[in-house]
């Protein structure tokens, strides 16, 4: 009998109730303060969203049991709601124009701030104090104030004589209100560009000095590359934002998306069916959509990231 037999052969006669209790010894209380997550888990996030997958196939309204429809709520939003395509169409314009002006805003002041200027902890923090705001309702009333008709905006604008339109009701300028406020809150991805340009060797620069390489060369061919891991990050995790984004427009236009839908959110839209309308099975439907869009960007930008942005090796 080898050595393996003789150390495995007493364990066939243990009987099962031993083995468990020895597990239980060993993993029981690794499990146990796991619990507090698996209750938080499969009762506020799995089991919502199960909940939610079989309520996008039925027409719910909080007050009957649900009837089954079938994928009638998928097909009725994508052949007959208009509101469906307008907000898609706005939240897709929000998304491709505040994703990459936020970042380069935030890029532009991270590089500003890793130049070792005097007080730069204070600045720091001044920076990231709007995006630790977040987006709140405080904020979106206080930017409805600051672009109203007779806003900071406007009064700042008469002064050298220019009669400003109102930014929030008009709606050639509302949306771009909703972009500008998310620029302004630039804090978190520059903090993270900031500790990216602090990992970029500072003798790459100094050779590259050296070689004649003018500032705007150095960034292309230097900076750029070596914080594309950085710039990766940062942009998967501000097109989640900006796809999720509901308090401002909420605030903003009262919740209805207006004027003429131009601040009609997805997220927006979203709430109107399942809290205006009671129409909780289209919402749940319209939210897995949702879902899967984001998935697909994610899936996308992954698939895609091998091709442009450059790791150490």
């Amino acid at each position: 009998m080898t050595v393996q037999n003789v150390a495995t052969a007493p364990q066939a006669g243990v009987p099962k109730t031993s083995v468990w209790r020895r597990i239980w010894q060993q993993d029981g209380p690794g499990y146990l303060f796991l619990l507090p997550w698996f209750i938080g888990f499969f009762g506020l996030t799995l089991g919502p969203m199960i909940s939610s997958l079989y309520l996008s196939f039925t027409h719910f309204d909080l007050l009957t049991a649900p009837r089954w429809a079938g994928v009638d709520n998928y097909v009725r939003m994508f052949t007959n709601d208009p509101k469906f395509a307008a907000s898609m169409r706005v939240t897709m314009f929000f998304v491709i124009f505040s994703v990459p002006l936020k970042l380069a805003f935030a890029l532009g002041v991270a590089m500003l701030l890793n130049r070792g200027m005097k007080g730069l902890p204070l600045y720091r923090a001044l920076f990231y104090l709007p995006s630790l705001l977040g987006a709140s309702v405080a904020i979106a009333i206080l930017w409805r104030q600051i672009f109203a008709g007779d806003g900071l905006v406007n009064k700042f604008l008469s002064i050298f004589g220019i009669v400003g339109p109102s930014w929030i009701s008009n709606p050639n300028y509302s949306l771009w209100t909703l972009i500008v406020l998310a620029i302004w809150q630039f804090g978190s991805p520059m903090i993270i560009f900031l500790a990216g340009l602090r990992q970029i060797p500072q003798d790459m620069y100094e050779a590259a000095s050296l070689d004649g390489a003018s500032k705007w060369r150095q960034f292309w061919k230097i900076t750029l590359p070596l914080l594309t891991p950085v710039v990766f990050f940062n942009a998967i995790i501000q097109t989640i934002e900006a796809f999720k984004s509901f308090t401002p427009a909420f605030i903003i236009s009262g919740g209805t998306g207006n004027p003429i839908n131009s601040t009609l959110f997805y997220t927006l839209y979203l709430y109107q069916e399942a809290f205006g309308f009671f129409r909780m099975g289209y919402a749940s439907a319209l939210a897995w959509v949702l879902l899967a869009l984001v998935a697909v960007f994610t899936a996308f930008s992954f698939l895609t990231s091998k091709y442009w942005v450059h790791y150490d090796d």
